[in-house]
């Protein structure tokens, strides 16, 4: 199969998460988060898949997150909520996002994609 990778090409972690895998030869999808971001039923697959919490897939670091002043309304909202938050705009949404299967991991650490994608 071939890996879904969610990415933003003026991100720099996204860049270095391309190139691990273009160095491990692993064949991957390039999706721009911004321009296609996952749908919410596709972050909910994610989401489930992944196996961390909702709050995980955010891009705390973003200048959107905190003019939208998330921080209070990922603690207080429902699942379905953030859902659909995070489905409104792919700036929101913590990148990148590697998939293939059940396989999910949400941003770059060399440590985890040694683990998941080796």
């Amino acid at each position: 199969m071939t890996i879904q990778f969610y990415s933003y090409p003026k991100c720099g972690t996204c860049r270095k998460a391309k190139q691990w895998f273009e160095e491990n030869g692993k064949e991957f999808n390039e999706i721009h988060i911004v321009e296609n971001p996952p749908t919410k039923e596709e972050l909910k697959e994610l989401h489930k898949n992944s196996g961390m919490p909702l709050k995980k897939f955010f891009n705390t670091s973003g200048k959107k997150y905190r003019e939208l002043g998330l921080k209070d309304k990922v603690n207080d909202s429902s699942e379905e909520e953030l859902l659909e938050i995070l489905a409104s705009d792919g700036m929101l949404i913590k990148r990148p996002i590697s998939a293939e299967g059940s396989t999910v991991t949400v941003g770059f650490k060399e440590e985890t994609f040694e683990t998941a994608w080796k």
